[in-house]
């Protein structure tokens, strides 16, 4: 029964999508989203600072509730070029060539949070649902692009990939003093991966094989301080451990209806982060830089092929972050935001093969939001976002029976397969404040 509601809960709050700072969301509800993400030690929501800064929810002296839907269009296209051989097995010097794009559509992006504050005290207590993670690409079977022909005929058919991180934080935070706060989050999580063709697994005469959603489990937790100088700087730090999960275990199906098993395991990885705030008058300002691990991450840190021609990883490494954001407060009622990430690229030459099922790589996000202050209780949120890869990834085709004559992976010669995209995500969402805490007397 708890199984089934855990699965409940992800599909609400699950990113089946390609996300945008390697595979991790960028930021977390409509006000974070429209600051480019940035909020390490820049505080503006309750959404933002849980997702990168436990510490900072000192800085609210209300129970507030957040909640935000979104809707994310995402627009990858498969690249890939093949050299021809006549039929003795000799190059023509010709080439075929050919593209495909996604078909996957529209994608849900929810995240629900609340902050309180206990009564004649320095502690401020949260708790968080967020879709945190996730990539998919749906490459139907094309004839005409070498990459998506049957594999039957030396391709990989149709390919698609879901995979979603529902993550669930408890967070506390203490006041050391007027300016210090500190913060600890233990965090719990739920994935699921869906891989078409299934790379992780053996392939046969027949090729690699179908597989089944798989889900697995994992925990993990995140420490933060903050500073808030009181005049107008901030400052915050934070460390987000690697999110350790259980191995998902693929019930697989081949083409001649065979079947196996196979497990792979996929971790989410430790982020660091620093970030600075400056609010004056009518303007705030934040800035964030972080580091993504994923060359120590499970799942990551690895690439290559098995002994048995499975894929033994992604072969990323690890990425550097930069948001930036501004919020300006002078139309009554209607502060406005906006804001910009920039990400480096995890995947490559030498992988981008192996990395066709994850896709999510956006160089350069531009965000734009606001908020309608309805009442002293009651505000909406809206935000609109805009990505792009800045050009394609790319690199060679690769096969295992090539190892020996192209190193790394088995390049074929003359080989070229890439990809790239943009995004579009619109979101809104309400914020509702029940009361304020009281504080203890100096």
């Amino acid at each position: 029964m708890k199984k089934v509601i855990l699965k409940l809960y992800a599909l609400l709050f699950s990113v089946s999508m390609i996300a945008q700072t390697g595979h991790i969301l960028q930021g977390v509800g409509s006000v974070n989203m429209s600051m480019g993400g940035a909020a390490t030690g820049q505080p503006l929501d309750i959404s933002g600072a849980l997702q990168w800064n436990p510490a900072s929810i000192s800085t609210f002296d209300e129970t507030i509730l957040n909640f935000d839907i979104g809707l994310f269009f995402s627009s990858p296209t498969l690249y890939s070029t093949v050299p021809e051989f006549d039929n003795t097995g000799q190059p023509t010097g010709n080439f075929f060539s050919g593209n495909t794009k996604d078909d996957r559509g529209v994608s849900p992006m929810p995240a629900l949070a609340m902050v309180w504050g206990k009564e004649n005290s320095k502690h401020t207590f949260g708790a968080s649902v967020f879709g945190i993670s996730g990539f998919g690409v749906t490459f139907p079977e094309s004839m005409t692009n070498p990459i998506n022909m049957p594999q039957s005929m030396g391709g990989f058919g149709r390919i698609e990939s879901d995979y979603m991180l529902l993550q669930i934080g408890f967070t506390w935070a203490y006041e050391l003093s007027d300016n210090f706060s500190i913060g600890i989050e233990p965090t719990f999580n739920f994935a699921s991966l869906e891989l078409m063709p299934n790379p992780t697994a053996n392939p046969t005469q027949a090729g690699y094989p179908s597989t089944d959603k798989a889900s697995a489990t994992g925990i993990g937790g995140q420490i933060g301080i903050f500073y808030d100088s009181n005049t107008g700087f901030k400052a915050g730090a934070s460390y987000k451990t690697t999110q350790s999960f259980k191995d998902f275990e693929f019930n697989n199906t081949y083409l001649d209806n065979s079947k196996s098993t196979n497990n792979f395991n996929m971790d989410y990885p430790a982020i660091y982060s620093i970030g600075l705030g400056y609010s004056k008058a009518d303007f705030d300002l934040a800035l964030d830089y972080r580091l993504v691990d994923y060359e120590n991450t499970d799942g990551f840190s690895t690439t290559g092929w098995t002994p048995t021609n499975s894929v033994s990883g992604f072969g990323w490494e690890n990425i550097n972050i930069i948001s930036a954001g501004i919020q300006y407060k002078g139309i009554d009622k209607l502060p406005l935001r906006a804001g910009y990430t920039y990400s480096s690229n995890p995947i490559n030459s030498d992988v981008t093969f192996f990395n066709i099922p994850a896709t999510a790589i956006i160089k350069n996000a531009y965000q734009f939001g606001f908020t309608f202050e309805a009442s002293k209780r009651f505000s909406l949120n809206a935000m609109y976002h805009h990505g792009t890869s800045d050009g394609k990834t790319s690199g060679p085709l690769l096969n295992p029976m090539f190892i020996q004559n192209s190193p790394p992976y088995g390049a074929i010669p003359g080989s070229d397969v890439s990809y790239d995209m943009t995004t579009d995500l619109v979101m809104i969402g309400f914020k509702y404040i029940f009361n304020k805490k009281t504080m203890e007397p100096m």
